[in-house]
């Protein structure tokens, strides 16, 4: 039976088109993977299901009467939950008291019989949080599990998860899975956003796809494979290589030796990483999310205060590599020195790029304190967000359109292209391709090796550990701010990694 069935669904912002006229079914008992590039309206779709957004036309079937959903309570009252890329909890609230929050009620709150329910929800599923537990204590996937609870709770028998494995490890990605099937055994629809196109193989009964807003149509997850899918989004004959030539006469780029950063409350969010990195090479950084891995890329950019018995030296090309001290510089600093420093952000908006501008003026950023004009320069910066715009199939209305009414993949493009085009030595990069669509994540890919065969030093922060594997020359693990291993990427496999992203090696780091 069909749990929802949506008919001719359109929604537009503008003169963007997110939707149009799609027609999709969600059955009760079944895992639903959606699939599509960035942009293609996967998320609206959903948005409009969990009461965020409201259609401009069609129509929306739960359990086969037609229904109104004009807010997420609306939504919840017909037993539709949806859990989001970024968790919405309150750090300082208990597990129970995140679940309850904003429920209905009157008088003074049973606290005792809303932790039983979440225990009974809990032991059910081998969820592994308690109802005391702080959600500032958790980890990452403590925080994910918090909020698929909240959603039963609240007795949500539709499920929609939104790139759900994102800042998993694969061992806490196959316990999610484990979890997804125990619902689907339930009787309960549950529909997973995701571009991880082995995730989808592994655990979905169907498939959707859309495609530019439109509905391209819904597959047997037993009869697809990866090709087929990403045929299927794309429109067009794809190849799924991702190539790793071998570094060519690699030179030193940067020695980082015995580097720590204090985080809140002088908690140690690096502890000693050491490691060093060389031009025409790709260092993958590998580990859960929050283990350092933005600190350690913010200290190298001069963006974080280090320790005292830190040192972090570059190797200056344009000096016969001659070593120069980053250690106590600000990024101008380095900018004047000619230190050439690249620096892709996890936060895009907040630290990438300014939400009101537009390409052209976001571009102008990297370069306005070149001119030695009283009027800014505008054709180069404009040439290059055209460029960007055409090589990385940015979907913008105009150049000029503020990045803040782009989506997230788009927003991720018009970053990563512009910290590549500024021709860098050292290349960081954090989750470049996180919220990316296969298709643009593999021309990143080809992007970063491009910069390989130039001589750049390259760092890839990434969460997706195949790619990290098939990319990466080498894999730094971090594991609580502390390198646990350097593997060789060509021999290293997901297990282990996994293990090592843990600290479950006996403390023993498998260094090359």
């Amino acid at each position: 039976m069909d749990a929802i069935k949506l008919v001719n669904i359109t929604k537009t912002f503008g003169e963007v088109v997110a939707n149009r006229n799609v027609n999709l079914s969600i059955r009760y008992g079944e895992i639903l993977s959606l699939l599509g590039e960035n942009g293609s309206g996967k998320t609206t779709l959903m948005n409009i299901l969990s009461g965020i957004y409201y259609p401009d036309g069609g129509q929306v079937f739960v359990g086969g009467r037609e229904v109104t959903i004009s807010s997420p309570g609306d939504a919840f009252a017909l037993g539709i939950g949806m859990i989001h890329q970024h968790f919405k909890l309150v750090d300082v609230f208990t597990a129970a008291e995140n679940i309850i929050l904003g429920l209905p009620g009157k008088g003074k709150l049973d606290m005792k019989s809303v932790s039983d329910k979440v225990r009974e929800i809990c032991d059910r599923y081998g969820f592994d949080i308690t109802p005391e537990q702080k959600v500032y204590e958790m980890s990452v996937s403590q925080k994910q599990t918090l909020e698929i609870v909240k959603v039963l709770y609240r007795g949500a028998d539709i499920l929609i998860l939104d790139e759900p494995t994102a800042v998993l490890t694969p061992q806490e990605t196959q316990k999610l899975f484990q979890v997804m099937r125990e619902m689907k055994k339930d009787g309960k629809a549950v529909v997973i956003i995701t571009h991880k196109l082995h995730e989808v193989l592994d655990v979905s009964d169907r498939v959707s796809i859309l495609r530019k807003g439109e509905y391209i149509g819904t597959v047997e997850t037993r009869d697809s494979t990866e090709l087929s899918l990403t045929e299927m989004m794309v429109g067009k004959k794809v190849t799924l290589n991702i190539d790793r030539p071998l570094p060519v006469n690699p030179v030193k780029r940067l020695s980082v030796n015995n580097l720590s950063v204090l985080g809140a409350e002088d908690v140690p969010v690096l502890k000693n990483v050491s490691f060093d990195l060389y031009g025409g090479e790709i260092l993958g950084i590998a580990g859960i999310s929050g283990c350092g891995q933005k600190e350690l890329l913010e200290a190298i950019a001069g963006l974080q205060i280090t320790g005292a018995d830190a040192d972090i030296e570059y190797y200056d090309p344009d000096d016969n590599n001659q070593p120069k001290k980053l250690i106590g510089l600000t990024p101008r600093q380095i900018k004047e020195l000619g230190i050439h420093l690249s620096f892709v952000p996890e936060d895009r908006l907040g630290m990438g790029l300014v939400a009101s501008m537009g390409m052209t003026d976001n571009m102008m950023l990297k370069s306005y304190e070149d001119g030695n004009s009283f009027f800014v320069e505008r054709k180069a910066p404009k040439d290059l967000a055209d460029n960007i715009k055409d090589d990385l199939a940015v979907v913008t209305p105009s150049i000029n359109t503020p990045v803040r009414r782009l989506s997230g993949g788009n927003v991720q493009k018009v970053l990563v292209g512009r910290e590549i085009a500024a021709a860098p030595a050292v290349l960081m990069t954090a989750y470049a391709v996180r919220g990316l669509d296969i298709g643009t994540s593999y021309q990143i890919y080809h992007l970063l090796n491009e910069q390989k065969a130039k001589g750049v030093a390259v760092i890839y922060v990434g969460e997706d550990l195949d790619v990290l594997i098939d990319l990466c020359d080498r894999i730094m693990v971090l594991c609580a701010g502390e390198v646990t291993g350097i593997v060789d990427g060509r021999t290293a496999t997901k297990e282990s990694i996994g293990l090592l992203m843990t600290k479950t090696n006996n403390g023993g780091a498998a260094h090359e």
